[in-house]
C-alpha cells in the first residue's frame, strides 16, 4: 500500500461518516467516498497542501451533487422516504462506517428539510468542528454566508420537533411502553407517552405495504398501528432490542430475517414525537454491506 492510499484509507471512516450524513444512504454514501477516491488517485499528492482538509472538501461537493440527484428521485419514491438505518450489530470495528452510525435517524430525517448547502455546513461544522474559514473554502462561500447557513439549519432542525440528544436508557424505556400499550390495545397508555403533534413515518418501499403518508396526531397513529398489530400479528415474529444510529430501536425478525425497525425520538417533555418504522427490505438486510465490509 503506498503512502497516499494508507492516507486516504485513513480517513475513509470520516469521510464516509461525512457522505453518509448528507445522503442517509449506505450505498450512495460509499458512491460518493469512492468517487473522492478516484479524483484522490488522479491527484498528485505534492499539489495538495492540507490532505485531509482537501479531501474533505472534495467529499463534500461530490456528496451535495449526489443529495441533489437523490432527492429529484425521492420525488417519485413510493410513500415516505426514510434514511437508511446503521445497526451495531451489522458494523465491524473495521467497517468505514463505523463512524457514521454516530448520527441518529431522527436527526437524518430532519436535515431532509436543509438544504444541500445548509446541510454541508451544518454537518462539517457540528459533526466535524471544521472553521468557518475551511467551511468556506468547501462551499466557495464568505465565512459570513456560511455562518449564516449554519444558524439557519439550527432554526430549521429546531422547528423540526424531536430532541436528538435523548439519553438511550429513555428511548429504549419509551419504546417498550410504546410496543407494549399497543399490544395490549391500552388507548390510555399510548396516550399518555405521545406529544400532541408526535408523527409517525413508515418506509415500506415498492415492496412491502406500508403507510404512505406520515401519521399525524397521537390518535391517528394510535389508530393504524392497532389495526396493523391485529390483523398482522404473527407468533412467528421475534421482537429483539437492537440499536441502530446510536439509540435502541425495536426489530421484528422472521426466520431471522429481519422485516420491521422501530425507533422513537422525544421532545422536550418526554414524550414521544417521532416514530420511525423501517420496512424497506433493501434498506433492512445486512447484505447491502457486503462491498464494504470484509
Amino acid at each position: 500500500m503506498t503512502d497516499k492510499t494508507a492516507l486516504f484509507e485513513s480517513q475513509r471512516p470520516a469521510l464516509t461518516a461525512l457522505c453518509y450524513r448528507m445522503l442517509g444512504e449506505v450505498a450512495a454514501a460509499e458512491d460518493a467516498v469512492q468517487d473522492t477516491w478516484l479524483r484522490w488517485s488522479q491527484t498528485s499528492a505534492d499539489t495538495v497542501h492540507n490532505p485531509h482538509s482537501w479531501l474533505r472538501k472534495v467529499a463534500t461537493n461530490i456528496a451535495i451533487d449526489a443529495l441533489r440527484s437523490a432527492r429529484a428521485r425521492r420525488e417519485t419514491y413510493v410513500g415516505p422516504w426514510l434514511p437508511e438505518p446503521l445497526l451495531q450489530s451489522d458494523i465491524t470495528a473495521e467497517s468505514p462506517f463505523v463512524m457514521a452510525q454516530e448520527c441518529e435517524l431522527a436527526l437524518l430525517w430532519a436535515m431532509e428539510r436543509l438544504t444541500e448547502t445548509e446541510r454541508a455546513a451544518f454537518i462539517l461544522r457540528e459533526a466535524f468542528d471544521a472553521g468557518y474559514a475551511e467551511i468556506a473554502e468547501t462551499l466557495g462561500r464568505s465565512e459570513a454566508a456560511c455562518r449564516q447557513l449554519v444558524s439557519r439549519a439550527h432554526k430549521h432542525l429546531q422547528a423540526a420537533g424531536p430532541r436528538y440528544d435523548a439519553p438511550p436508557q429513555d428511548v429504549a424505556a419509551l419504546i417498550a411502553r410504546f410496543s407494549a400499550a399497543i399490544a395490549a390495545q391500552d388507548h390510555a397508555e399510548t396516550l399518555s407517552i405521545m406529544a400532541p403533534d408526535a408523527i409517525a413515518i413508515s418506509d415500506g418501499g415498492a415492496t412491502v405495504r406500508a403507510a404512505r403518508r406520515p401519521l399525524i396526531g397521537p390518535l391517528e397513529i394510535l389508530h393504524v398501528y392497532s389495526s396493523v398489530l391485529q390483523r398482522k400479528s404473527k407468533p412467528d415474529l421475534t421482537p429483539t432490542f437492537v440499536v441502530a444510529n446510536a439509540q435502541p430501536a425495536l426489530a421484528l425478525s422472521r426466520n431471522g430475517r429481519l422485516t420491521n425497525l422501530l425507533t422513537l425520538a422525544l421532545d422536550d417533555a418526554g414524550l414521544i414525537r417521532w416514530v420511525y418504522t423501517m420496512r424497506n427490505p433493501e434498506k433492512l438486510t445486512p447484505h447491502r454491506f457486503a462491498t464494504i465490509v470484509e
